[in-house]
């Protein structure tokens, strides 16, 4: 089996596959449209001795922030196999393949969008973040006071929205850091309106992208610096009550809308696992987390295990200094505290605390390291309002 990245003549078979394994068809007038944006350089594929194509994934060169900083981060995607070469360890060689070349990239981490969660943890991923999803009645939304702000329809251009969005973003791990490829291809293609608020000052602090149609308002995007500016979000929409009854929209898993309205049991709430992540190189990370600061320096031994990326599978120390910046070497020393790449990639990307995670046998070790992680480690709630 050969692995190697895709070339402009694999776009046929490669077409091919995906619509074999993710069930479309790709009209004719669509074809052109398709090739020209086929970037075959972020494709990988497995191929068997006769050049055939047997599995084939892609690897997005993205950022995510993380502890308010954007991090190089490898977004795997449309991963398949035929029928034929299932069984055969294709995806296996593909992901393995994947982290050594997302390491050479300064790739630190990686995420995903999984069809099977069990299947992606076998090979180092972990589920960090969830996805909220409310429905709410309009007539459930609680009577608002006018904001001395005012609201204005924009343009749907992202240079117009990503300041905004990334001092939202910014504040949660995992959300993306938005290019403007993205804005214009990825969100702003969505159907609907942009509509803006802006303070008393005349600084911009929310915006939301939404659609009305057969009497469900669906909000695509939206960011709120305050809770002024959200309040003056939710006032906005409430005033589209003669053109829709419901209102569709996904947030934080932190948020809580309906602790605020007058009966919570009336909003249908969802709240389920949405994508993966993993460390890909552990030390690469370490020496870009932004932990708490602390009024001393700390050391913490800690044994990580990774069967598929033999870089990560060893006993560290991490010294972590009183700024918050901390350095993890390889050692020889008896490790304080141990863990597999999955539970190190949940307490760092997923918002799992070290000590929940001794209790529930996940992190192994003394009560002491656990409590240093947990006084080391800062508290952001992960989240992701995009899909790749």
């Amino acid at each position: 089996m050969i692995i190697r990245q895709l070339e402009a003549s694999d776009f046929e078979r490669q077409t091919e596959l995906s619509e074999f394994a993710f069930q479309y068809k790709t009209l004719p007038e669509e074809l052109e449209a398709r090739r020209q944006s086929f970037r075959p350089e972020e494709s990988w594929g497995a191929f068997d001795e006769r050049d055939r194509l047997l599995s084939k994934m892609i690897l997005l060169p993205l950022e995510c922030w993380v502890g308010g900083k954007p991090l190089k981060m490898g977004g795997v995607a449309g991963v398949a196999t035929w029928p034929e070469a299932r069984r055969s360890n294709c995806v296996a060689k593909l992901l393995t393949h994947s982290l050594e070349y997302m390491k050479d990239q300064g790739q630190t981490i990686s995420m995903l969008h999984p069809f099977s969660i069990p299947f992606y943890r076998k090979f180092g991923w972990e589920f960090t973040i969830e996805q909220k999803k409310y429905e709410i009645d309009m007539a459930q939304l609680p009577k608002r006071k006018d904001s001395p702000g005012r609201m204005e329809t924009i343009p749907k251009k992202g240079e117009l929205l990503n300041e905004l969005y990334e001092a939202f973003a910014s504040a949660y791990n995992g959300a993306l850091k938005r290019s403007p490829d993205w804005w214009a291809n990825r969100m702003l293609s969505k159907p609907g309106r942009v509509s803006v608020w802006s303070n008393e000052s005349g600084s911009t602090e929310a915006y939301v992208l939404y659609e009305v149609k057969e009497g469900v308002l669906t909000v695509f995007d939206w960011a709120a610096l305050n809770e002024e500016a959200r309040n003056a979000l939710w006032a906005f929409l409430a005033n589209h009550d003669s053109m829709a009854k419901t209102i569709r929209i996904c947030v934080p898993a932190d948020d809580a809308l309906p602790f605020l309205l007058p009966d919570p049991r009336c909003v249908k709430q969802e709240t389920h696992p949405y994508f993966m992540s993993r460390v890909v190189d552990a030390e690469g990370l370490i020496g870009q987390y932004a932990f708490n600061e602390s009024e001393a320096r700390d050391e913490l031994t800690l044994r990580v295990s990774d069967e598929y990326a033999p870089w990560n599978d060893r006993t560290f120390r991490i010294a972590f200094e009183k700024d918050g910046t901390a350095g993890m070497t390889p050692t020889e020393d008896d490790a304080e505290a141990s863990c597999h790449i999955r539970t190190l990639t949940a307490m760092l990307l997923g918002g799992r605390r070290p000590e929940w995670l001794l209790r529930g046998g996940q992190l192994s070790g003394s009560r002491e390291a656990a409590r240093k992680l947990e006084r080391r480690i800062p508290v952001i709630t992960p989240y992701l309002p995009d899909f790749f």
